[in-house]
């Protein structure tokens, strides 16, 4: 592939990464925003003020079988397709993904972290063991991976696919766990049954962890672009930016 084609490639693929980011991350966190306000303000209805008009939302259990249903799923799989795509030309064709290490060795592992971690993380979750033990375990085995994958790729690679493997988990739990339990819940109003709550529970609390993945995923990716200043790609740091991107989300979910 030519340099100059390599490079639109680059640059189209980042437009539409990141504004695709843009409408998953702000829906995610406006609908976060939304729900607070039902219990925080008035548990009925919340009203908004936006582009000259005004608009009044009311929450509810179930769908209506009389209005059409919108549903927000694409924006997270174009974002997960395009930074993969991203990660791919600048890493896996750029030469960017090995220092001094084996290639083959380094794409079988970049691609494992990908798979792998998506479903560990999903089983771990999936478990009855209280959510403090699960948090300090996920923050353990995030900073134990930062550690371990510079020994086998690049430092930068490394820190690019600890933020894929966060942002890899946050489209999952959109399409594996989030819209499922939806469409089940759909299907059951479809069908005369009552839907069951636990699936909203369910899906609402994997939209909470993607409020929280977010902002590390982010704060790592521009990591690339101030290396300096940020310490470059020391596995330390990496677990001070994943425990900063919580806080923050942490104090956003609650205002």
């Amino acid at each position: 592939m030519s340099y100059v084609v390599q490079e639109w490639l680059n640059l189209v693929l980042r437009w539409i990464h990141v504004f695709a980011g843009i409408m998953w991350v702000g829906a995610t966190y406006y609908f976060t925003w939304l729900d607070r306000r039902f219990h925080t303000t008035d548990p009925d209805q919340v009203w908004m003020v936006h582009s000259g008009g005004f608009y009044v939302v009311n929450k509810t259990k179930k769908p209506s079988p009389e209005h059409t249903l919108h549903w927000f799923k694409y924006e997270a799989l174009l974002t997960w397709i395009s930074g993969t795509l991203l990660l791919v030309l600048v890493y896996y064709m750029g030469g960017l993904l090995v220092a001094e290490q084996n290639f083959k060795v380094a794409l079988a592992v970049g691609i494992a972290v990908l798979l792998v971690g998506w479903k560990v993380y999903d089983l771990l979750w999936l478990t009855p063991l209280p959510e403090p033990l699960l948090i300090a375990i996920s923050y353990a085995a995030v900073v134990g991976l930062a550690w371990w994958l510079p020994h086998v790729m690049s430092p930068r690679a490394a820190y690019m696919h600890v933020a894929a493997l966060m942002g890899t988990a946050m489209a999952a739990n959109v399409w594996e766990r989030i819209i499922p339990a939806q469409r089940k819940m759909v299907a059951d109003v479809a069908a005369g049954r009552e839907p069951d709550q636990r699936l909203a529970d369910r899906a609402k609390f994997r939209s909470k962890h993607n409020t929280y993945l977010v902002i590390p995923v982010v704060i790592l990716m521009m990591n690339a672009h101030f290396p300096t200043v940020t310490m470059g790609y020391d596995w330390k740091m990496l677990g001070v930016f994943v425990l900063v991107g919580w806080g923050a989300a942490h104090m956003i979910r609650k205002h």
